[in-house]
């Protein structure tokens, strides 16, 4: 019988209850956070400031959407993933549905970023709880280095979903280790025009389209 973690306990309840915080505590809905999407644009694109910027909203989820964690485990369950490298953890919601489809696959790593350290603490805490600490290494710092060491032989899967700006540096960091067929998911990729241009280009090794409103799917193919 085929197994699904993200219907069951204890994952289902605790990914219910993130997106229900995650909805509540949206930097949109925040006055707090009014000064910072006034600009976003900017800074979304910006190589420079995106350690302020993160850091500015180290309190709200930033979460991808509940249609995009499906599509995730999907993906994972569909290529029969093993090794998932992921940038961006906030407080772990892409992580959970990523490292349920490698328990599920029967087992694997998840090594994914995060530089903000209160979000490392809260992202540990919800990966404790899933039942699913023993899959995933969280590195804390900037990812331009703490994804530039001891990444796995061949990675199966990627997701970009930290600071748009630095996808492509990202993405040449671990690119030597995509197997062929290994699928990269970048999230709000619309911020990252160069990003978009390589992996749209099949002259660089990827097949890419834009899936759902938010969302570029590629294949490495070289």
């Amino acid at each position: 019988m085929t197994t699904n973690a993200l219907m069951d306990a204890p994952l289902a309840p605790l990914i219910e209850r993130l997106f229900e915080e995650a909805d509540a505590a949206s930097p949109r809905t925040s006055p707090a956070a009014a000064d910072l999407l006034h600009d976003h644009e900017r800074l979304m694109r910006s190589r420079t400031e995106y350690l302020d910027f993160y850091g500015r909203l180290k309190d709200f989820p930033l979460a991808v959407s509940r249609e995009t964690g499906a599509l995730l485990y999907m993906l994972a369950r569909s290529c029969r993933a093993k090794t998932i490298v992921e940038f961006g953890t906030s407080f772990g919601i892409s992580t959970l549905h990523l490292a349920a489809a490698l328990r599920d696959n029967g087992g694997g790593r998840l090594i994914t970023s995060e530089f903000e350290a209160s979000k490392v603490v809260r992202a540990r805490a919800n990966i404790t709880a899933g039942g699913l600490a023993d899959l995933v290494e969280i590195r804390e710092g900037d990812a331009l280095q703490t994804l530039s060491v001891d990444l796995p032989e061949t990675i199966d899967l990627l997701l970009l979903d930290g600071a748009k700006a630095l996808y492509p540096e990202v993405l040449s960091l671990v690119e030597s280790r995509l197997r062929p067929g290994a699928l990269i998911i970048a999230d709000n990729a619309d911020y990252s025009p160069e990003y978009l241009e390589r992996v749209r280009s099949p002259a660089n090794g990827y097949m890419s389209v834009p899936f759902a409103e938010d969302v570029e799917l590629s294949m490495r193919i070289g």
